[in-house]
């Protein structure tokens, strides 16, 4: 299987192909007006062509109402909806069944009794991520530029796949992959200059070190390939 990475809260041309360029597998959209990474309906829209196959565009929501959904789903067209707010099991359900759009579910972990909630969500999200828990005082669910102790992961099952995020960068890549072993990553915060600002040197930095471990080899899933 492939490792995917997905480059998320791009809000640029430059941006976009800069991910798009370096083989990201999803480049993220975020829709969620709290963020200095909110794209209206109509941005994503006019970005929309800039995603090409085969990289897939997921958009960020946050407890988003069905109209919107609808908007989103209708004039954006993204290959995935991510979810990142406080939406159960049933909600995952409904906008699924709704747009038809494969859905990713959001988890915040802290501790390791966090991890209890992927259960509810087997068979009805397409694909967990797996976030940290947003410091207190932040009103972001998520691109907090923090991480959780990848150690928690451990009692997982080997089958269990999920994509992780919190706190990745060029710096601590080789040590998530090392000890984390996800199958995909998501980076925002961290190859960025200023919050919400991307910055296409550090995300050619984030690939530069991925391709690094990678050659090196420590501690990656067997089973990864090498492109």
């Amino acid at each position: 299987m492939t490792l995917d990475i997905k480059i998320c809260g791009l809000k640029t041309p430059e941006a976009i192909h800069a991910a798009v360029s370096r083989g990201a597998s999803h480049v993220g959209f975020i829709h969620f007006d709290k963020s200095p990474r909110h794209l209206s309906v109509a941005q994503m829209a006019a970005l929309r062509p800039l995603v090409a196959a085969p990289a897939k565009l997921v958009v960020v929501t946050v407890d988003l109402d069905d109209e919107t959904i609808e908007a989103i789903a209708d004039w954006v067209r993204p290959d995935m909806i991510q979810l990142h707010g406080h939406e159960t099991p049933g909600r995952v359900a409904e906008i699924r069944a709704a747009t038809g759009i494969p859905v990713m579910k959001a988890l915040s972990i802290g501790s390791a009794g966090d991890l209890q909630g992927i259960d509810a969500y087997r068979g009805i999200a397409d694909r967990i991520l797996l976030d940290a828990q947003r410091p207190k005082g932040s009103v972001l669910p998520g691109g907090n530029g923090v991480a959780f102790d990848w150690d928690l992961l451990a009692v997982l099952d080997a089958g269990d796949e999920y994509m992780l995020s919190g706190g990745l960068d060029a710096g601590n890549i080789a040590a998530a992959l090392a000890r984390a072993k996800p199958s995909g990553l998501d980076v925002s915060s961290g190859v960025e200059s200023a919050p919400g600002i991307k910055d296409t040197g550090l995300i050619h930095g984030f690939f530069d070190a991925l391709d690094k471990a990678r050659l090196n080899g420590a501690g990656l899933h067997p089973e990864w390939s090498a492109t």
